[in-house]
């Protein structure tokens, strides 16, 4: 093989990776964060499960984004191992979509569909048909690489013996497909080069088919990745992958034989018996697989057991893959991390309400724990949507993030508003200073009000809830500012009376108005959902944003 005819296959792989990725890409623009909802909210079952994943994964032409989806999504909290599991047979099944389109031979309408697809991603008038002059685009891009590596190998006829090797090796096969995966972490591109070669007469049937049943196992590199520095449960289900398509291929390479017989019967094209084999191996290895999901879980468990994991060390969802791979999925992790910090800002008032109560000195420094975890999670709140803004992600997706990175900083307002007035508790207590009676009842009240505010937008955020945030932004905010004017009154009264002393009373005046920015900054995280869910009417009828 000489350097040229090694460029010109390396070209016509990338053309053909391109192509995919501009496909997936715009049929994720079409969609929206609906692939990601749908993951999320339809996979109640392992079947309901693998029905998702299959057509989540048709439709963004990516079983590496859906796979790294359901990953995030166990570590979330918003799936469970099981119902990952089913997502991820339903994604290897939906991924095979690839193949049998390589499989068409629409090598000469590859030109008219880039020249259509230019047209309409440069002159549309509107982001869908931009989306979908993209799309087509890259259809034809995928026929213009497939035919580049056909060209290519055709000039390795000459050196069909180092081919024929993997015929007297199938393990062989297995390996060098492995490998060849896990190097390009694309299965869809080593598959349509195996295609490439069979079709060029560099591999018999058998040979090809060896070496797709390596790159079904060298894709699950891709899930490992992502579930490296995660947690134990994105570990699971990870392994899950593995384990999974690793016991599809121990159960057909010793069937190696008839199952090619059987393959050499589905067509007179070698391409299109190869996508045949391709696709008929995953849907045979979920329909075995599939009853015994619950099974493949509790092993996975005992492999990997779950344990306790540290609360602040670090970001619990924020997994960098899901930049390159799910714009909509990363999303998701900054919402999840938004609410894993109103966790903690919430775990701030009450030990705010523990000192003061039981004058709990412990409660100081724990606070002050909980606060560097809450700044350093709002840094990387900020750095992860900073680097999801530069990807390709569309106008409604961005308005998303600007609205949860907003909601971030309000959180972090919060803990810094917790920390002050536990800074106020240290200044009574070193200097001797008691509230009377009343108000420290007042401050009692006002503080579980706040709390009450901060829980309920939380809620509202975590549910899209849209009714229970207008009662945080409209009434409970009311109810708070109304506080803060009656705590005011009072507090005066008592000075006046001589109930309170002016020392004291700084004190008290500091504390109410740190509660009422506190219950404004509640307001502004419940108004993420009215926000949000205005964005998504607007977008559904087409007023603002377009589909």
């Amino acid at each position: 093989m000489n350097l040229s005819t090694l460029f010109q296959i390396m070209g016509g792989v990338g053309l053909f990776l391109y192509g995919i990725k501009l496909m997936g890409d715009a049929l994720q623009d079409l969609a929206g964060d609906r692939m990601r909802t749908l993951i999320a909210s339809l996979t109640s079952t392992p079947l309901k499960g693998a029905l998702v994943g299959t057509l989540v994964t048709m439709v963004i032409q990516s079983s590496a984004a859906t796979t790294i989806m359901s990953v995030s999504f166990v570590q979330a909290g918003m799936m469970t191992l099981k119902q990952a599991l089913g997502v991820i047979m339903g994604a290897n099944i939906g991924t095979t979509v690839t193949a049998q389109l390589v499989a068409f031979n629409m090598k000469e309408l590859a030109l008219p569909l880039l020249g259509v697809g230019m047209l309409l991603a440069v002159f549309g008038h509107s982001k869908k048909r931009r989306y979908i002059g993209n799309g087509i685009f890259g259809f034809g891009l995928l026929f213009i690489g497939m035919s580049t590596m056909e060209h290519a190998l055709g000039f390795l006829a000459a050196n069909k013996q180092f081919f024929l090797t993997f015929a007297a090796h199938p393990l062989l096969g297995v390996a060098a497909g492995t490998l060849l995966t896990m190097a390009v972490q694309s299965s869809s591109a080593t598959v349509g080069l195996t295609i490439a070669m069979a079709v060029q007469g560099l591999l018999p049937l058998q040979s090809a088919i060896a070496i797709l049943l390596g790159d079904n196992l060298g894709t699950t590199i891709t899930a490992v990745i992502a579930a490296l520095g995660s947690s134990r449960s994105a570990k699971q289900a990870a392994a899950g992958h593995v384990l999974f398509n690793l016991l599809g291929v121990m159960i057909f390479l010793p069937l190696l034989g008839p199952y090619t017989a059987l393959i050499s019967h589905t067509s007179g094209n070698i391409a299109r018996q190869l996508a045949n084999a391709h696709t008929l191996f995953n849907v045979v290895n979920t329909m075995l697989q599939l009853p015994f999901v619950s099974v493949l879980a509790r092993l996975i468990q005992k492999l990997l057991p779950s344990r306790d994991e540290k609360v602040y060390a670090g970001a619990r969802y924020l997994n960098e893959s899901l930049l390159n791979t799910s714009p909509a999925a990363a999303l998701t992790a900054v919402r999840n991390e938004l609410l894993n910090m109103g966790g903690m800002a919430l775990e701030m008032l009450d030990l705010v309400r523990q000192a003061f109560a039981a004058k709990d000195p412990a409660a100081v420094s724990k606070l002050n724990q909980v606060e560097d975890g809450l700044n350093d999670l709002t840094r990387r709140v900020a750095s992860f949507a900073a680097r999801l803004w530069q990807r390709h992600i569309s106008d409604h997706l961005s308005s998303l993030l600007e609205s949860l990175v907003n909601g971030s900083s309000d959180i972090e307002r919060i803990g810094d508003h917790a920390q002050n007035m536990m800074e106020l508790y240290e200044y009574l207590q070193d200097h001797r200073l008691e509230f009377s009676p009343s108000a420290v009842q007042e401050f009692s009240a006002m503080l579980a009000l706040v709390r009450e505010m901060v829980q309920k937008a939380l809620e509202a955020l975590r549910t899209e809830n849209v009714e229970l945030a207008r009662e945080v932004s409209v009434t409970m905010e009311d109810e708070v500012d109304a506080m803060e004017r009656q705590l005011r009154h009072m507090h005066m009264q008592r000075l006046n009376d001589g109930t309170c002393t002016p020392s004291s009373g700084v004190i008290f005046i500091d504390l109410i108005s740190n509660m009422e920015r506190i219950g404004d900054h509640a307001t502004n995280v419940a108004e993420i959902v009215l926000e949000t869910s205005g964005l998504q009417a607007r977008r559904e009828t087409g007023k603002k944003f377009e589909l």
